[in-house]
């Protein structure tokens, strides 16, 4: 096998549709996946994240998923797999949509005021 048939299709960050996104995002083992991811790249071995506990089918669906909405990037490394978050990519296309839907960014100067 060589690494061209290991390369994943990926969504161009201007065909990302919010609609795909947000359903992507609507399974809660997804966005909790989307949560991890904004902590930092997962590597994932043998289709299991170092550390997890969902199933190989599972994961490889929720990853499918969130990769043709746009939502992560998912990379051969070796015998491994990185995934990320395209958080460039969504905010671009989507400005603060993920800041909403991960949770509510620090507010500084005159926002904290109120």
């Amino acid at each position: 096998m060589n690494a061209s048939s290991r390369e994943l299709a990926h969504p161009e960050a201007a065909e990302l549709a919010v609609t795909d996104v947000l359903f992507a995002l609507s399974d809660p083992a997804r966005l909790a996946l989307v949560r991890r991811l904004a902590e930092g790249p997962l590597e994932v071995a043998a289709c299991q994240p170092t550390g997890g506990e969902i199933p190989k089918s599972t994961l490889s669906h929720q990853l499918k998923t969130l990769r043709e909405a746009g939502v992560i990037r998912n990379v051969p490394s070796g015998r491994q797999r990185y995934v990320s978050l395209r958080r460039d990519d969504l905010e671009d296309r989507f400005p603060g949509l993920l800041a909403a839907i991960l949770g509510k960014p620090e507010r500084t100067g005159a926002d904290a005021d109120r």
